[in-house]
């Protein structure tokens, strides 16, 4: 072929190439330029203002936050992915179920176990050694309390001493390797080796990047006592005695930067939720003891706390074992009543159905009380109109992607992750569908450290290197100027609502800005947002689900 011809040739594909792909530029840029600051400032200053009382799982501002997020799906055109219900207007305007044909809605609806402590609350060590038996007694918020299980228990189990309960195979250091937990009262601190002493080895070894990742590991322990089961976890704290927060008379009066008043400003947080389910099941509970009541357990083992927690720091190795002779008793009553939740739900049907994207955030938050409203701004506001802004951004391309996208209010995250969770048990689409998962929580505010406001972080599966790799890429292209610490794990845990899709095998990237003194206080205000940066977040988690949605084929898996 004469050159010049081969020259023409060239060009001439080239110009085709550009003239397909054109379009989908331009639906991608037109996407994004959609997610403006004012967009993303319209829809937060009202999701966590006021008005939406702190949208508590199970109160009215809950169900008027879920309201709001239905409405912007609709505006924004999704269709519903929630359940079908058959309704039909009664005397006065009010809903009323009928056998009438049922429509989709945009909600999921979870039936929820409210559980609160009853009368009696029991903790007794007996100790013997073959001659010999005493019973102590312990007393309720004087010695000990407890987290509340979704029925009464009464359980009797020897005692394992476990440091500090922690497995952390990057540090070859696994506090439950060479005892058996089964069925036994465990006892734990708090904390990590070398935690009391800020200047040993350990404690730089074994610390936490930053407050959010110390939170996730606090979880991750209660997971890991549960997976080797145990029947109890026994918690003592050697910086911070609980029964501080025991208090039955307050001394003159609460004084706080935002509350004064004499009586302790308490919110929802407490209350338990759990999903019913056909077993039991559930996590051991968690009963937090004084120093004494600790001592007195270990009290002719052997075992000091303070030397173990010396030792500890020294040597880096696990000190496990069993506490002979001694067994626990916990007998708890409790109350309960069923109670509603609901997810919301809303899909961009792409042009395959059978593979499909979610992008979810928790629009709960822990509601209001003696006049407060934690409004919950930052947790997790920001991470839902996040969500919402993407399918925003998703309607304004002007295009139909490769692939279904899944846009997810969860509820009760702040209880366990439970409106995720439920989904991935009941999923609207079968799970081997769901190619990835992409998570907003906290994704308004700057650390202390991050003096310029352009840190976050993302978790992802560290099996899928692409989720990386599209991220840097779209964070670089597109001059979002972001400072990513990337978190990679195979199986991405902690307390957001990735975790429940990261347990059943999905592909997950999660983004968090920070972790803020304002956490779970009424402070956690819409005038403390970074708003650059919150919508560069939003902005880049649009890139990636763009990216992936519109493209043939699913993630690639790396290899072992």
């Amino acid at each position: 072929m004469h050159r010049a011809q081969g020259i023409r040739l060239f060009v001439s594909i080239l110009l085709i190439l550009c003239s397909t792909s054109l379009p989908a530029q331009e639906a991608k840029q037109k996407g994004l330029d959609a997610i403006t600051r004012e967009a993303v400032r319209g829809q937060l200053e009202f999701l966590g203002s006021d008005w939406t009382e702190g949208r508590s799982t199970i109160e009215r501002g809950g169900f008027l936050a879920s309201d709001y997020i239905a409405s912007m799906f609709q505006v924004y055109g999704l269709k519903p992915g929630g359940d079908f219900e058959a309704e039909r207007q009664g005397r006065f305007g009010m809903r009323r179920r009928s056998s009438g044909p049922k429509t989709q809605t945009y909600f999921q609806n979870i039936d929820f176990i409210e559980s609160k402590p009853g009368d009696s609350q029991l903790l007794a060590l007996t100790s013997g050694d073959g001659t010999e038996r005493r019973t102590l007694t312990f007393n309720y918020r004087t010695d000990f309390s407890l987290s509340v299980p979704s029925v009464a228990l009464d359980l009797s189990a020897p005692v394992v001493f476990v440091g500090y309960g922690m497995s952390d195979p990057n540090n070859a250091y696994d506090e439950f390797a060479n005892v058996d937990v089964r069925g036994k009262a465990i006892l734990r601190l708090s904390g990590f080796p070398g935690h009391t002493d800020t200047s040993s080895a350990a404690y730089k070894k074994f610390r936490a990047d930053s407050t959010a990742q110390e939170f996730r590991r606090d979880r991750e322990k209660n997971t890991l006592a549960a997976r080797h089961g145990a029947a109890c976890i026994v918690e003592v704290n050697l910086k911070s005695d609980p029964a501080g927060s025991w208090i039955a008379n307050i001394p003159f009066r609460v004084n706080l930067p935002y509350y004064e008043g004499d009586v302790p400003l308490s919110s929802g947080y407490g209350i338990r939720l759990s999903l019913p389910a056909d077993t039991l099941g559930g996590d051991p509970p968690v009963i937090a003891v004084t120093r004494r009541v600790a001592e007195e357990i270990l009290k002719g083992s052997g075992i000091s706390l303070a030397a173990f927690d010396r030792r500890a720091a020294e040597t880096m190795k696990p000190q496990s074992r069993q506490v002979r002779g001694k067994s626990l008793r916990l007998s708890t009553t409790v109350m309960t009543r069923v109670v509603r939740g609901r997810n919301v739900i809303g899909v961009l049907e792409g042009e395959r159905t059978d593979e499909v994207l979610v992008v979810g955030a928790h629009y709960d938050h822990v509601g209001m009380a003696g006049g407060y409203i934690w409004n919950g701004a930052d947790d997790n506001a920001s991470g839902t109109v996040g969500v919402m802004t993407i399918a925003k951004a998703c309607a304004a391309s002007g295009a139909k992607p490769a692939k279904t996208i899944i846009f997810a209010a969860w509820t009760g995250e702040e209880k366990g992750l439970l409106g995720s969770e439920y989904f991935t048990e009941h999923p609207p689409v079968p799970l081997t569908s769901i190619i990835m998962y992409l998570n907003f929580d906290m994704i308004a505010r700057n650390s202390q450290e991050d003096s310029l406001g352009v840190g976050c972080s993302a978790s992802y599966t560290l099996g899928y290197p692409e989720l990386k790799e599209v991220t840097e890429k779209n964070n670089t292209d597109h001059h979002l100027g972001l400072q990513i610490r990337f978190r990679g794990s195979e199986r991405p845990g902690g307390g957001s609502d990735h975790a429940s899709f990261a347990q059943k095998d999905v592909p997950i990237i999660g983004f968090m800005a920070a972790m803020h003194p304002d956490y779970h206080l009424p402070t956690d205000d819409v005038s403390k947002v970074n708003w650059a940066k919150m919508t560069n977040i939003i902005k880049l988690g649009f890139l990636d689900i763009w990216d992936l949605a519109t493209r043939e084929g699913k993630l690639t898996k790396a290899a072992p």
